[in-house]
């Protein structure tokens, strides 16, 4: 079991190491954890205070009526029951739920399939704003399929958490926003009326996460999917809290950040390839869904230079 404090300032260091979170749970059979300045600046943008991943007890139960930060789960693993103020639902691999201040929940494994999942705790102005993108606040659960699609960003997100000084502090919140990013796009909404709206806007999502590159617009993607374009908008509201063009875009900012990952890839290159003609308003937009800017993104994901604020 592994539990170690992120240092970003060595003012920290000076000062003493505090123990973990006292809400880290002691009911894990095992569990990569990690844990920054649990009295954040909240007038800052956004800050990842702690996460980890979890292999939980058969007795594993967590019952809170508030909480600090606000919070991603993620289940990867075995089967439990949540219940987010009052209103309780099962847990299954590929289930992601939020909760924050003043938010009751309770958590509890199947003692036959304990589950196993990642966790992120995070603060500042922008965090109730990053789960209202990916559609998280007020909050709820969510799907995503498959089921392992979120693992390596997480994975990637404790190693940062894990890497001491300044550096693994910002490529935490890069990643959390990345990880934001990446759930907007793929998570659905469980169904349980109306399967043949669900399978429509299903068949809309499958379509536009292939074919992203050519579409421009809603009317674009309503042809291509043979629906109303106005019928095509409730189906998105319904089942996602985002209207089909928001999807679109945040597909094709996924890709251009992926493309951005390559060696030798150039931001205005990018920028034509997700259909942006002035790499400047691209810039504007990249850097407002991920926090820095596509050339500190890319030197980023390279390993190149020093990570900065963007």
């Amino acid at each position: 079991m592994t539990t170690r404090r992120m240092v970003q300032d060595p003012a920290q260091a000076r000062h003493g190491v505090a123990g973990p979170p006292a809400f880290f749970s002691t009911q894990v059979r095992g569990a990569r954890r990690f844990y920054g300045d649990l009295a954040p600046n909240r007038r800052a943008g956004l800050v990842v205070v702690c996460g980890g991943r979890e292999e939980c007890m058969p007795t594993y139960r967590i019952h809170r009526t508030d909480f600090p930060f606000y919070s991603l789960e993620y289940v990867v693993a075995g089967r439990g029951q949540l219940a987010l103020q009052g209103v309780r639902t099962g847990l299954e691999p590929g289930d992601v739920f939020s909760y924050g201040p003043g938010v009751a929940h309770e958590i509890e494994t199947s003692a036959e399939t304990p589950l196993v999942k990642y966790f992120v705790d995070f603060a500042g102005r922008g965090a109730r704003g990053l789960l209202r993108r990916c559609g998280l606040w007020p909050p709820r659960l969510v799907r995503v399929h498959p089921p392992t699609a979120l693992q390596g960003l997480f994975e990637e997100l404790i190693e940062a958490g894990l890497t001491s000084g300044r550096a693994g502090g910002v490529m935490a919140r890069l990643l959390l926003e990345c990880l934001s990013w990446k759930l907007g796009v793929m998570s659905t909404v469980p169904a349980s009326s109306s399967p043949r709206a669900f399978l429509t806007w299903q068949r809309c999502c499958a379509l536009i996460q292939e074919e992203h590159a050519r579409l421009r617009s809603v009317a674009d993607v309503a042809r291509a999917c043979h629906v109303d374009a106005a019928y095509l908008c409730r189906l998105f509201r319904r089942f996602s809290g985002q209207t089909p063009y928001e999807y679109l875009l945040r597909r094709k900012l996924e890709a251009a950040a992926a493309r951005l990952s390559e060696p030798g890839a150039l931001v205005k290159e990018v920028a034509l390839e997700a259909g942006f003609s002035d790499p400047f308003h691209f810039s504007r937009v990249f850097k407002r869904v991920f926090g820095v800017a596509p050339s500190v993104f890319r030197a980023w994901r390279a390993g190149v230079g020093r990570v900065g604020d963007g």
